[in-house]
């Protein structure tokens, strides 16, 4: 069961468009070189000509992913990014929203399956936009017509080649 969190209310629908809109910086704290991972498909995506950002990612323990630098922290990004998409433990949570708060980053946001009520409560007290428990591909790909309701939008009408 998700605790209340006073103060914050997860963000709706327009709520999480506005944030992907006026974010031009992510920082993907967790990013992974191993295919397998859920961050290094959301960073292939986020890398992509599909999504317009500037995309930092974050982890002490690689230095390469994707043929991008790897950072070993937020506080070692050459830029504040927009928004910290988090691929971590929900444990290992509130220390990366201290963090994001620190370096004055504007969103915290967490995957699928993270939740954190302490988390939550130490960026929406610093003012920050708190997302959890999203992806960050799956929603810019909703927003840019990418996803529908049955899925990917391959732009194929009909099975016939």
């Amino acid at each position: 069961m998700r605790d209340h969190i006073p103060g914050w209310t997860p963000p709706g629908v327009s709520e999480r468009k506005r944030i992907l809109d006026e974010s031009q910086s992510i920082a993907i704290v967790g990013a992974s070189s191993n295919s397998a991972r859920a961050s290094y498909f959301v960073a292939t995506y986020l890398l992509s000509s599909s999504a317009d950002f500037d995309v930092y990612l974050v982890n002490p323990r690689e230095t390469e992913i994707l043929g991008h630098q790897v950072y070993p922290s937020l506080a070692d990004l050459p830029v504040v990014p927009d928004l910290v998409d988090v691929f971590r433990r929900s444990e290992d949570l509130p220390p990366i929203a201290e963090e994001t708060v620190d370096i004055g980053a504007k969103v915290f946001w967490t995957q699928l399956g993270l939740w954190s009520t302490d988390a939550a409560r130490v960026a929406a007290e610093a003012g920050l936009d708190v997302v959890m428990d999203r992806c960050t591909k799956i929603e810019h790909a909703r927003f840019a017509g990418g996803l529908s309701l049955a899925g990917f939008n391959t732009g194929v009408i009909n099975s016939r080649r």
